[in-house]
């Protein structure tokens, strides 16, 4: 009877594990080009996950700097792929 128990509990646990990594981007799409006060440009794009979430990206320096949020410049990365990826986390 152990055995049972222990093999489900071990079942579900590779079950949520598995759900919580399962969100992937599916579609990163252009919404708007935007200005900060002091005049720095930024483009603002939209990702949709795999768990039907969005999100939005920055990019800034002409698409050299992605950053999760939109006009934050905190959580970067050098490539669109990644910071989508990171986004949908």
């Amino acid at each position: 009877m152990k055995r049972y128990t222990l093999a489900a509990t071990v079942g579900l646990a590779m079950l949520l594990v598995s759900s919580a990594h399962a969100a992937k981007p599916t579609s990163i799409t252009f919404e708007s080009t935007t200005a900060l006060d002091d005049g720095t440009a930024y483009s603002v794009y939209v990702v949709t996950c795999s768990n039907n979430t969005t999100l939005k990206l920055s990019a800034w320096d002409k698409r050299k700097k992605w950053c999760i949020g939109e006009g934050i410049q905190e959580d970067c990365v050098r490539k669109q792929i990644k910071a989508a990826k990171k986004a949908c986390r």
